[in-house]
């Protein structure tokens, strides 16, 4: 998320803006937030899982979405572009467009520090009103980090990390395995200096 526009649009002032605009913008609750462009280490994140998945789910019903594709909560009060997205089976549409998605099956966030507490909470519980959602999980791009939470069969969600490029994180809900020196090929972490400067 970055700058605020206006005080309060409805989902369709949203959408008619959305769909002729020059630069994505996620919408919450009424507002709308212009989004900020991605760091060499997140886009090499977003593509390097996005390829792996695919690359496990080519031959199944699963279809794989990277970036682009608008996610909404079912009472319309939050559309976003999660960073990656699976559905599972037929996807479902807002309507005619195609291009707001209604049944993820997987939803992925790549962390910044600008964005990281907003994806932890707001966005995860948001993401949580839609029924279809098995699982979450928030890649961190400044140290080797892969969260997970899996939605059990009694709605509660179980929690699981990844910390360490010898491991493995199995997505349950699209029984696909992630390598973590896969989801971070070519990317470097900053050193514990570059960390405590502004």
């Amino acid at each position: 998320m970055a700058s605020h526009l206006k005080d309060f649009y409805t989902p369709e002032e949203y959408l008619k803006l959305e769909r002729k605009a020059a630069y994505k913008s996620e919408y919450y609750t009424g507002e709308i937030f212009a989004m900020s462009g991605a760091s060499r280490a997140h886009n090499l994140i977003v593509i390097n899982v996005a390829t792996a998945l695919n690359t496990q789910l080519e031959n199944s019903e699963y279809e794989v979405y990277a970036s682009d594709m608008r996610v909404r909560t079912p009472d319309r009060a939050t559309y976003t572009y999660p960073d990656i997205v699976v559905v599972c089976d037929q996807p479902q549409f807002e309507d005619v467009e195609v291009d707001t998605l209604l049944n993820p099956t997987l939803i992925i966030e790549v962390l910044s520090p600008s964005t990281e507490t907003h994806d932890r909470t707001k966005k995860f519980a948001d993401y949580r009103k839609i029924e279809s959602l098995k699982e979450y999980i928030l890649i961190a791009q400044r140290e080797c980090r892969v969260t997970q939470y899996i939605k059990q069969p009694d709605g509660m969600w179980l929690f699981q990390e990844a910390s360490s490029l010898g491991e493995m994180a199995h997505l349950t809900s699209v029984n696909c395995d992630l390598a973590l020196e896969i989801v971070y090929r070519k990317v470097e972490f900053p050193s514990p200096q570059e960390e405590e400067s502004p």
